[in-house]
């Protein structure tokens, strides 16, 4: 039965995996916004978590100006380069490897795809199947709560270091007008959960690893939460929670996520790469640069997906083999 499912999913197009990992990570959203404590009872996110003492940045001119309390409208952000500076798979694989998680081939591999995807300004199919099986063949069989538990070790000194402010404002913007306000990136569920967190978003939309009681499976569901994946996984969501997608708005920074920006009445572009700035100008869509004068560090997608789901599997091998130890 394993072989045949893997046969089935294998078999499946990319529009439909594209639109299975977008129903995946929204019904995980929902989940996870259904599970939550009620206001009033003391444990609502810290909105302030990330922010740095001072006056609070302010949001740039010219934005539209949300609806105060609008049921229908909310916000969805993309991660990297948009509210992170550079990658959050990034800041977790580097974590991992001073934690002595990750070997420096590992980083070697990662290195190479990373070079190929920059040279040639296109993901390389061939690097991003490779990345993704090798990774998740590893990953199987692992409990997932250790891959959560190193990541908020990781990412308390990220999300409060390495934020863009304007962006932030950005959020704040929409958190402050009573909207829902989300997290949409291919970074794994559990990473995408703990920035949203630590900035006070409503919740996350991420890449969702299959996992049955407790542990990694190996698959994923659906596929990478990367482009036409987000933009499903956002119009799964809107359905789920009744939003009018003419209402809301969205920000990346990546020609990538144009299907995403696509579906709102209300698209931003944010620190954009040079194909998303062109089609902003044709689109006439509003453009925010919150970068001094350098390009943002990119990381290519193969990197990501190796080092998200090695990252389950680093954090999960090393507590299994403390278990064996122990018994």
């Amino acid at each position: 039965m394993a072989v045949l499912r893997r046969l089935t999913q294998a078999r499946r197009s990319s529009s439909e995996r594209s639109a299975l990992a977008g129903e995946a990570a929204a019904a995980a959203a929902e989940a996870a916004l259904r599970a939550e404590p009620g206001p009033g009872d003391g444990n609502e996110p810290d909105a302030s978590a990330a922010a740095k003492p001072g006056k609070a940045p302010r949001a740039p001119a010219e934005n539209h100006t949300p609806d105060p309390d609008d049921p229908r409208a909310a916000a969805f952000f993309d991660c990297d380069n948009t509210i992170l500076r550079g990658a959050a798979i990034f800041y977790l694989g580097v974590g991992l490897y001073r934690r002595g998680f990750l070997t420096r081939r590992d980083i070697a591999r990662f290195a190479w795809q990373q070079a190929w995807f920059r040279l040639h300004g296109a993901e390389d199919p061939d690097h991003i199947s490779d990345a993704k099986q090798s990774a998740l063949g590893i990953v199987a069989g692992k409990p997932t709560a250790d891959l959560e538990a190193i990541c908020e070790e990781i990412f308390e000194d990220v999300v409060a270091d390495k934020i863009w402010p304007g962006t932030r404002a950005l959020v704040q913007m929409h958190l402050d007008a009573g909207q829902r306000v989300w997290l949409v990136t291919a970074a794994p569920l559990e990473v995408a959960r703990i920035i949203a967190r630590r900035l006070g978003m409503t919740g996350a939309l991420g890449t969702v690893a299959e996992a049955r009681d407790g542990l990694y499976t190996g698959r994923l569901v659906g596929d990478l939460l990367h482009g036409p994946a987000k933009a499903a996984a956002v119009r799964a969501l809107a359905r789920r929670e009744r939003l009018d997608l003419d209402r809301c708005a969205a920000y990346s920074d990546s020609a990538n996520d144009i299907p995403m920006l696509s579906l709102v009445g209300h698209p931003y572009v944010v620190n954009p790469d040079g194909a998303l700035r062109r089609h902003a100008r044709a689109q006439g869509w509003r453009v925010r640069d919150f970068r001094t004068g350098r390009k943002a560090a990119r990381v290519g997608l193969p990197a990501a997906a190796a080092l998200g789901v090695l990252a389950g599997a680093a954090a999960a091998g090393v507590a299994l083999h403390r278990r064996r130890r122990r018994a």
